[in-house]
């Protein structure tokens, strides 16, 4: 044997080796590419519904995002309406506590005002009947000693003028 019959082409081991060829192409083609190529169509599926998953999920939680700020900015509105509204509420029971305090002062100093008054006249009062008396014993005992009219009735004014400037 030689080396040319080595490197030569022989008719029927090229055609068996091309057939061989074509049978292993159909046999791969049937029983790897197509059982592969579906399992990736079938991945490629899932992972398309799985990002219109995520897509959708974002979106609402986006909405829920926006939802939940809207409804915290009301909260805190509604939160300063109530402080507000609190604040008029206790402005307003505050001046109507001072006005009450001021009448109920007013009224009390009224009260004792009157009281003084009052006392003060009683004290007058008393003083003018303790004058009265004084005044007769007085006059007793001017008459004892036999005072003039004149002299009597200036003792008596004299005595009330005085009475009168001390109260």
């Amino acid at each position: 044997m030689g080396v040319q019959e080595l490197v030569g082409i022989v008719p029927w081991t090229f055609i068996a080796q091309i057939c061989n060829l074509f049978i292993q192409i159909y046999l791969i083609k049937r029983f790897l590419f197509k059982p592969v190529n579906k399992i990736l169509e079938e991945r490629k599926a899932i992972a398309d519904a799985q990002i219109q998953d995520a897509v959708k999920e974002k979106t609402e939680a986006e909405a829920m995002k926006a939802e939940y700020e809207q409804n915290m900015l009301e909260a805190k509105n509604r939160a300063n309406e109530i402080l507000k509204t609190a604040q008029k509420t206790a402005t307003v029971q505050s001046e109507e506590m001072l006005k009450e305090a001021s009448l109920q002062a007013a009224a009390l100093k009224e009260k004792a005002e009157n009281d003084i008054a009052q006392e003060k006249r009683k004290a007058v009062n008393e003083i003018k009947d303790e004058i009265g008396g004084m005044a007769m014993e007085i006059a007793g005992k001017v008459i004892e000693r036999e005072i003039k009219e004149d002299d009597h009735t200036k003792l008596i004014n004299d005595f009330i003028v005085n009475v009168g400037e001390t109260s």
